[in-house]
């Protein structure tokens, strides 16, 4: 099981609960080819009485139609609105400040909207607030975690940013999400099984993407996922899912090593080195290679498990016991 928590997340998580009253709005920049993984829902917590502004980044990297459709999935949800941008092109981070004071309501003249910045590391924080701000305020990297303290700026348009360092939760109970996080960046890289984190990826990428897919690796045909009679039932579980892929014809280990020994991954004696395969892969995905390819939908997010409801006869003998 994936999961990652560096300690001053915990320092992190005070200091959004002591700046929160205070603030107007919450700006959650997620990535924009996995908003469900990439969004905490510790903050969903923290935040939950705030207006909220999803910033979907990275949206050159993702499938626009998948993009489409999570902003209509956010922009339905009460006190909350998306948008999907580039945060490296300050021209679609224009429309941010007018929606930051739209969400905000009734502000005194005299004052800015006040703005919190938060979200997991590596979705483009900092370079959004860069951008907003015009200059380099906040530092950029391209390894998760580069922002360790708050950091305060105004922009035009009478907003001020509150920048905070990137927070995950301390156990990532969804393992497709942390696995989705793991290909994305999101968790260092010494953190993670490269390979076992290519496989996952390398099945998602031929289920999802198969012709995008073949195509950047010279693969032959890749088997129909769709006609599985199984299709509907992928678990939310990483070791499950490539059960169920193989079972469909998709064989995570076997691509891997396709891609290996395509891409200089053949040792002497024709043996493939897998890493080097998982590290062509994962590159190339972070980096855009493979197009515009998102890895979940909404349709993607777990059913929210019943509410528990108060046994009846407990609740009788409560209620006889409190009469007599």
């Amino acid at each position: 099981m994936l999961g990652w928590y560096p300690g001053h997340m915990n320092k992190a998580r005070r200091q959004i609960l002591e700046a929160l009253p205070e603030i107007d709005v919450v700006i959650e920049v997620l990535d924009a080819r996995l908003p469900y993984s990439s969004a905490n829902p510790m903050l969903a917590e923290l935040t939950r009485h705030k207006p909220v502004l999803k910033i979907l980044s990275r949206a050159d990297l993702a499938d626009p139609v998948r993009t489409k459709e999570w902003t209509a999935h956010f922009d339905a949800q009460p006190d909350t609105r998306a948008l999907a941008v580039t945060t490296t092109q300050s021209r679609e981070l224009k429309r941010i400040p007018k929606l930051c004071h739209e969400l905000a309501g009734q502000v005194r003249a005299d004052r800015d909207v006040r703005v919190m910045v938060m979200g997991i590391p590596n979705v483009g924080k900092s370079t959004l607030i860069n951008g907003l701000a015009g200059r380099t305020i906040a530092k950029t990297g391209n390894e998760p975690a580069v922002t360790k303290r708050q950091q305060k700026v105004r922009i035009n348009g009478q907003v001020a940013l509150i920048d905070t360092p990137g927070v995950l939760w301390p156990k990532i109970e969804d393992q497709a999400s942390a696995y989705r996080l793991a290909a994305s960046g999101a968790i260092r890289d010494t953190a993670i099984d490269y390979v076992d984190v290519a496989v996952v990826a390398a099945a998602e990428l031929a289920k999802r993407y198969p012709e995008a897919f073949s195509a950047r690796y010279k693969l032959k045909a890749l088997p129909p996922y769709e006609g599985h009679p199984d299709a509907d039932r992928v678990e939310a579980d990483g070791d499950a899912q490539l059960d169920l892929l193989a079972e469909a014809g998709f064989d995570g280990h076997a691509l891997l090593s396709t891609i290996a020994s395509k891409r200089g991954g053949l040792r002497a004696g024709g043996e493939v080195d897998l890493h080097r395969g998982a590290e062509v892969l994962l590159h190339e995905l972070r980096d855009g290679k493979l197009g515009r390819v998102s890895l979940e939908t909404p349709d993607d997010i777990p059913a929210a498990p019943p509410e528990e409801t108060p046994d009846a006869s407990a609740s009788a003998s409560a209620d006889d016991e409190a009469a007599g």
